[in-house]
């Protein structure tokens, strides 16, 4: 399911290190993401992107676990970089991150597509917890619903 790399950390044994690339267009935003998730053992932020067209150029490099994806971007807004790229590399969860959470959206997700959804105002929250939900083969949706993949 997730597709970790293993780094050696000792001669004992190896250290499976989860990467996540992060999208958003907001430089501080990202560096905070960076300083979130790369406070947690063996997480790593492997890439960043400011827009859409980024996403999906640094998915194809760097191929994450897990993609953190800001939804309204400039060249290509999040959804349509989050659908090219589900259609490539389908076993890569997507957690949509924005500040413009509304009902009416969340229920128009895909979650084949969308694994999760997280409120910029409540990231220091939810963030770790949905993308340790994502790589359980989960669902995390702010609370609204949070279900098994296959049950979508």
């Amino acid at each position: 399911m997730v597709q970790a790399e293993t780094q050696n950390s000792s001669p004992e044994g190896a250290v499976s290190t989860v990467k996540i690339l992060v999208a958003d267009d907001h430089e501080v935003v990202r560096l905070g993401i960076r300083n979130l998730l790369e406070a947690r053992t063996n997480w790593t932020v492997c890439a960043e992107a400011s827009n859409g067209k980024e996403a999906i150029d640094r998915t194809m490099q760097c191929h994450p676990d897990v993609i953190i994806m800001d939804i309204t971007m400039p060249t290509m807004n999040g959804l349509e970089a989050s659908s090219h790229i589900s259609a490539s590399y389908p076993g890569i969860p997507i957690i949509l991150f924005s500040l413009h959470l509304s009902d009416e959206m969340m229920n128009a997700l895909n979650c084949g597509t969308i694994r999760g959804a997280v409120s910029k105002g409540e990231a220091g929250r939810d963030l770790v917890e949905a993308v340790e939900t994502v790589l359980r083969g989960g669902t995390f949706f702010c609370g609204r619903k949070s279900f098994p993949v296959n049950s979508c």
